[in-house]
């Protein structure tokens, strides 16, 4: 067995591996950018190496700089992780070359199966069913345009070289197609240094499942059941899941031994993931194979009770799997929920800047250990840390165990409320809108489910919450212990004493001016025991916390049920309103004395500044391109500039006829959010 491996990623992969390398006594080396020397992984790994400055082309995606690494530490194998070099199979020979071994498939295994164009020939050599398309690389987009014809819209735009969302586009039509070649080009040439296109026919309404193989270097191949990865929003897994509330015992086997197969006919060593297309009749078709560790393994490791990682470093190491086929348990259901820097209320643009608060839910499982049926977080930040603009938006992977698919939902849910995030935006309440819908509670979906039930974006009021009320009753129930402490401040002027309230408005800010009001009546309050009784709207809510005032995460009772909510003063800048948070919903409001509150409605409302005729940058990032010149008419939804950030070209389009007065920011400039790009006439 090795006694040292160096880890050639960054984020919350490259702590896995450090978690499962420390549980087997093997010492690690991190390498890092620039951007990331103060990056969790590097702390947690026993040595590190500095590889560049922060773009990945100059930093991760540099073999010579990762071997260098390896030789100087003393290295004797590298893990990958996934993306940047994970699929390149002239770095697997290379490391193989430097008398190291790769903790992965072999070069030629990647070489068959990492490329799409290749792997999609072989399995039609091997009579394995593929979905229609064009298998060669494509030059221009004109000639993407004539293809697509050809096969029939909708198509698929993927890099050969792609992954993780990246690289990929579906036309409906030829501007669509067009416009979306050239993104997909320059996607997979700045993230992947591989501008290879190819193009398929969209499976319209199909499931993405994916078979999980393990293989060892004597012919031993096993596949460990399947993932359900087709809740997804722009081809970017969101939420994945372990079994599939879709496929049948059959087709699971099907699906297994077809997948076993091919990564037989490769001599496939290593874990490895086999992903199918699956039509609502439970026909499958090969999609392609992912040579390498994936995002979603956690919840396959929950339900097999098994260490990738560990399985992934014993067959690098030559040892033979110790388990066969029938050895596979499954056992509960385990979801994954990925937590990124994102604002869902804002498009899902990106999100960077210092984590001023951090606080995952608590855990009970760690990082491929065998515990059951409880909560495991996997990330790459800390609290302070810096989520940069050069990687890809991951903040963590949520996932949870649980006896049945119903008990996993309920888990996540609870989970996902005492997620505290706090200086950047995430995507949590997306992720809790996602868990409460019926059809997702049902199983009733596709990989179009975001698409058709968020097609004109993601808004607060697409969160559904049971009881809103409960909301107001623990502002209130909060609002009334801070009053508490305060009556109990000693050296008050005589005669002036704070003193004790029981009836209460709470004032809630629906935005633009507009609030509603809900007179609170609270009583039997013991401060001692954290209990009152509030009463609300025609109900009663009695709330029992311990949680101290300056928590943001609360815990406790209500009608005797358990909660977790987060709730934090100085909402909206005002230092006497409280956010409320739960179950993915949000509110902002004020707990005022009755004739407090009488005033404050009489309050003139300071509308926001007009920006209508800014071109405002959505997000931090790098301006990469400017469509438009001072004195140009732009015409509605063509394009005005291109913005990178993590990864991802984002284009910013005019959403009506408009007439470009100024430039206020120039091509290569890093832009904040907010930040004016150019101003209209």
């Amino acid at each position: 067995m090795f006694t040292k491996i160096l880890i050639a990623n960054r984020g919350e992969i490259a702590c896995r591996v450090i978690a499962t390398a420390r549980k087997m006594g093997i010492q690690t080396v991190a390498v890092y950018s620039e951007a990331d020397k103060d990056a969790r992984h590097v702390e947690l790994a026993d040595e590190a190496v500095l590889l560049g400055p922060a773009p990945s082309r100059e930093s991760y995606l540099v073999a010579d700089k990762i071997i260098a690494a390896a030789r100087q530490t003393g290295a004797q194998a590298i893990h990958p992780g996934y993306g940047f070099l994970s699929e390149n199979e002239d770095f697997a020979r290379r490391v193989e070359e430097e008398g190291m071994a790769f903790i992965g498939p072999k070069h030629y295994s990647i070489a068959a199966m990492g490329d799409k164009i290749a792997s999609k020939k072989l399995a039609n050599e091997a009579r394995v069913s593929t979905i229609p398309g064009y298998n060669e690389p494509i030059l221009t987009p004109e000639e993407a345009v004539e293809i697509a014809k050809r096969i029939g819209y909708p198509v698929m735009i993927k890099a050969s070289a792609g992954g993780g969302g990246k690289g990929l586009r579906v036309a409906f039509n030829d501007k669509e197609c067009f416009e979306g070649f050239t993104s997909c080009r320059n996607e997979a040439r700045n993230s992947f240094g591989d501008d290879r296109v190819f193009m398929e026919k969209f499976v319209e309404q199909p499931r993405h499942i994916e078979i999980q193989v393990l293989g060892d270097s004597q012919g031993n191949v096993v596949y460990l059941h399947e993932r359900e990865c087709s809740i997804q929003r722009r081809h970017q897994k969101v939420i994945e899941e372990a079994p599939s509330p879709f496929i049948s015992e059959a087709t699971r086997k099907a699906m297994g031994e077809q997948a076993v197969a091919l990564a037989k006919a490769v001599k496939y060593q290593s874990a490895g993931t086999v992903e199918f297309v699956v039509g609502k009749d439970q026909d499958f078709y090969f999609l392609e194979m992912n040579t390498r560790l994936q995002v979603e393994h956690p919840v396959t490791e929950c339900i097999t009770g098994l260490d990738l990682v560990e399985q992934m470093i014993r067959v690098a190491a030559g040892e033979t799997l110790t388990f066969k086929q029938a050895d596979i348990k499954r056992d509960g259901w385990a979801i994954e929920c990925r937590i990124n820097a994102e604002d869902p209320f804002r498009n899902f643009l990106p999100s960077t800047g210092r984590l001023v608060r951090y606080q995952p839910p608590e855990t009970s499982m760690a990082q491929g250990e065998p515990e059951r049926f409880g909560v495991r977080v996997d990330t790459g930040v800390y609290e302070g840390g810096e989520i940069p603009m050069f990687y890809d938006s991951m903040i963590a992977k949520l996932i949870v165990h649980g006896k049945d698919r119903a008990e996993a939902i309920a888990k996540m849910r609870e989970a996902l409320n005492g997620f505290v995030i706090r200086g950047v935006s995430s995507n949590i309440p997306f992720q809790a809108a996602l868990l409460a819908h019926p059809d997702f509670a049902t199983g009733n979906f596709n990989t179009g489910f975001i698409a058709q039930h968020y097609a004109g974006g993601f808004k607060a009021e697409d969160v559904p919450h049971a009881d809103p009320l409960f909301l107001v009753a623990l502002g209130g129930f909060i609002r009334r212990k801070a009053r508490e402490r305060e009556a109990g401040i000693s050296g008050q002027l005589r005669g002036h004493e704070v003193q004790i309230e029981h009836d209460y408005v709470a004032v809630v800010n629906l935005g633009g001016g507009k609030s509603e009001q809900h007179p609170l009546h609270i009583s039997e309050f013991a401060g001692a025991l954290g209990e009152a009784r509030v009463q609300v709207g025609g109900r009663d809510y009695r709330i029992v916390s311990n949680s101290r005032l300056n928590d943001v995460r609360i815990t406790g009772t209500v009608n005797g049920q358990p909660f977790t909510a987060q709730a934090e003063r100085g909402a909206a800048k005002n230092p006497l309103a409280y956010r409320i948070q739960h179950g993915g919903r949000s509110v902002e409001l004020t707990v005022l004395s009755p004739r407090a509150a009488e005033l404050q409605a009489l309050m003139p409302y300071k509308a926001p500044p007009d920006t209508s005729k800014l071109l405002l940058s959505p997000m931090p990032g790098l301006l990469v391109h400017l469509a438009a010149e001072v004195g140009q008419t732009v015409q509605a939804g063509e394009r005005l500039a291109v913005i990178e950030a993590m990864k991802m070209e984002n284009i910013l389009s005019a959403l009506q006829d408009v007439k470009v007065a100024e430039i206020l920011a120039k091509p290569g400039e890093s832009l904040s959010v907010d930040q004016p790009i150019l101003r209209f006439a």
